[in-house]
């Protein structure tokens, strides 16, 4: 399994589980431009810490290609509208998780991985339209399509809330690893 990994809480409790479910797991972090990189730190420390491989795609210019708060380029709170979207929060990053699905699709396929676990969630909607069902589905479909593979794009948190996740992390004895050294990447 090739698991997705900022080093935030979400991602950190996809990792623990991923070493309990898959008989092989590595971790794959993308530097997309996000103005805070103490998340890719995190992300180093805990696959470092549970012994997982890490390997980082680094993507500067991605964050010159969107607006969001995220990457700095609008100059917004978090917690503003979206500058192109007011439906949507100012830190979704447009088409982030289609962009980390398509390059880990293309690593899982180098690796042999035949499973990418991502930490997305619809049931704690943080108004986010690429963190549910129906994206990662299609997302699925055209990866394997294109590339006549049959790599399967699992989300053990979809329907989880924040504190089913935390519990979660808990039921796997790694909440302590999420509160200690997981970091959100929102406010740095």
């Amino acid at each position: 399994a090739l698991v997705l990994f900022s080093g935030g809480q979400d991602s950190t409790t996809c990792l623990a589980w991923a070493q309990f479910a898959y008989e092989e797991v590595e971790a794959f972090s993308v530097q997309y431009g996000q103005r805070h990189l103490v998340e890719m730190e995190a992300a180093g420390r805990i696959a470092e810490l549970l012994g997982i491989p890490h390997s980082t795609f680094s993507l500067p210019d991605f964050g010159a290609l969107v607006d969001s708060s995220l990457t700095g380029s609008t100059g917004q709170d978090v917690n503003e509208p979206h500058p192109r979207n007011e439906k949507l929060p100012s830190s979704w990053v447009p088409n982030r998780n289609a962009m980390m699905l398509t390059l880990a699709h293309a690593y899982a396929q180098r690796i042999g991985a035949e499973v990418i676990v991502g930490g997305m969630c619809s049931t704690d909607y943080s108004g986010y339209p690429d963190c549910r069902p129906v994206f990662i589905e299609a997302m699925q479909l055209a990866l394997n399509a294109g590339a006549e593979s049959a790599i399967e794009i699992v989300t053990p948190l979809m329907h989880l809330t924040k504190a089913k996740t935390f519990a979660f992390a808990a039921d796997l004895g790694q909440l302590d690893l999420v509160i200690e050294h997981s970091h959100t990447c929102y406010n740095g």
